[in-house]
């Protein structure tokens, strides 16, 4: 209930949460004998029994709390402390159990934190309504087999595509492979996702290209090499596959300017890492068919993502919006500012990852291609890109998965941080969060997403964006637009021209 993890039936019933797992075919004597009340209760037996005594309660409340706070923390999250609560003082008696939790469920209720929550439920289902309807498409051809290509080609697997993926280095399909294997060997107790190994196929040929229903191109941000492998997909794929690009900076405009059939090319921007984070960009441009855009809506559903319509526009929303909140938090560390307390500073505003390992984790090189694209492209100004960040970059230091980047990484893939020598401060949140907010603002003004609703689903559910805050919009509102307005006013006259507000604040204001 804490985690909101789901189990196997076996666990289940090992747990004590069901009384009886039984074969489809013994269901019906089974749901008689539960009806007529002659199935054996079995609860969570003896240990469970222990566990309900007051004793054992107290001390197993206090290791629940003390590991629920590194996850939910309670002035974000209250309702898992509070079970917590409702559990250790009137767990061994149901009824006063259940007289608490009415109590509790009622004081939870009205805050705005829980408000919020729940309206993110209803942006979750809108966003899933982007995509109402099946897509037919069965067969995905990837190209290339980098980090990106290879986990969408492996979750397009997981969910019952039939995939192949190609690239000219041995190694990479190799890598993509084994990455394969390894998801699918930890989800041992499932079928379908060990059945999921014979559907990802690679591909050094691309054979595959001519059978499949979508092809993703995900090869390396470069315009000449992406034009050159849409030549040879528009001469070899079937006339009604969907070509496709997963290009995060690139201008889509550009990218169709050599398609004899531009209507069939569209954007679909997976993020990273594609298993988490649940939004994906749709990304349309003046000459795509409407029913390619529809059914690259629909193909997103079918896979079980978010999709989101974006119209084309430099870097359309997420990497827009993300990228002046990595960029400060870049300059942050260029003024000598420890980049520990830049992440604390985040995470204590509700970000689930600070900035700073956030860019490590997107890469390096992904973070100064985007942010190279968009200080060419954008009509207004964006962080200055600190030197030290090319040459990072020219040495090979991606982040996390080269295991160096802004932190340096352990096997596990984890940040190696320091203590933090000084806490952080409101004014270090504002000036990593507003810019962000600022540049989903003029990302509504200028349509490149249809409404605040859809660009606060797409931050919560494609950055993380702090959830019990119901999206910058929302936030925006909450705290007050006019307040928002001032402070970046005054962020400008501090720091410089990249904090001015857009028209989108002054056009509220007025309107």
């Amino acid at each position: 209930m804490l985690t909101g993890k789901t189990v196997t039936a076996g666990k289940a019933s090992a747990l004590g949460i069901v009384d009886a797992v039984v074969a489809e075919r013994n269901i019906g004597r089974a749901i008689d004998e539960a009806a007529s009340r002659r199935m054996e209760r079995h609860g969570a037996g003896r240990i469970g029994d222990a566990l309900n005594l007051l004793p054992a309660r107290k001390a197993a409340a206090r290791q629940m709390r003390s590991e629920t706070e590194k996850r939910a923390p309670a002035r974000h999250y209250p309702a898992p402390q509070s079970l917590i609560d409702l559990w250790e003082k009137h767990g061994g008696s149901q009824p006063d159990m259940l007289r608490a939790e009415r109590a509790s469920f009622a004081r939870l209720l009205p805050m705005p934190i829980t408000q919020n929550l729940i309206r993110n439920f209803f942006l979750r289902e809108t966003l899933k309504g982007n995509g109402k309807g099946g897509s037919g498409i069965e067969r995905v051809h990837i190209v290339g087999a980098g980090n990106m290509g290879a986990q969408i080609g492996a979750w397009c697997a997981f969910k019952g595509m039939h995939v192949t993926i190609e690239d000219p280095e041995p190694q990479s399909l190799g890598r993509a492979v084994a990455g394969m294997h390894r998801l699918a060997d930890r989800k041992l107790h499932d079928p379908e996702a060990l059945r999921a190994k014979d559907r990802f196929i690679p591909d050094p040929h691309g054979d595959g290209l001519r059978q499949a229903d979508l092809v993703i191109e995900a090869a390396p941000e470069n315009v000449s090499l992406k034009g050159a492998i849409y030549a040879r997909l528009e001469s070899e794929a079937r006339r009604d596959a969907i070509i496709a690009t997963n290009t995060s900076s690139l201008d889509i405009a550009e990218l169709t300017s050599g398609l004899a059939r531009p209507g069939r090319f569209v954007g679909i921007h997976f993020f990273n890492p594609v298993s988490r984070l649940d939004l994906i960009e749709v990304v349309c441009h003046d000459g795509v068919d409407e029913t390619t855009h529809t059914r690259a809506l629909r193909f997103v559903a079918d896979i079980g993502k978010l999709p989101l319509p974006v119209k084309a526009a430099p870097g359309f929303l997420v990497n827009r919006a993300l990228m002046p909140y990595l960029g400060e938090a870049l300059l942050m560390i260029d003024e000598r500012e420890q980049p520990e307390r830049i992440d604390a500073a985040a995470e204590a505003f509700g970000m689930p990852v600070g900035p700073v390992e956030l860019a490590d984790q997107v890469g390096l090189d992904i973070c100064l291609a985007v942010a190279e694209s968009l200080a060419e492209n954008l009509d207004r100004p964006m962080p200055r890109i600190p030197e030290w960040l090319r040459a990072k970059v020219a040495n090979g230091e991606f982040g996390r998965k080269t295991g160096q980047g802004l932190y340096a990484y352990d096997a596990d893939g984890k940040p190696k941080k320091d203590k933090l020598r000084h806490d952080p401060d409101e004014a270090m949140q504002d000036r990593l969060i507003l810019p962000m907010v600022d540049a989903v603002a003029a990302a509504l003004e200028e349509g490149v997403v249809a409404d605040a609703d859809s660009a606060d689903a797409a931050m919560i559910f494609g950055t993380g964006f702090a959830p019990f805050r119901g999206g910058p919009m929302h936030y925006a509102q909450e705290r007050g637009r006019g307040n928002v307005l001032a402070t970046l006013d005054k962020l400008a006259a501090v720091h410089g021209a990249r904090f001015e507000p857009s028209r989108w604040w002054r056009q509220k204001a007025e309107a």
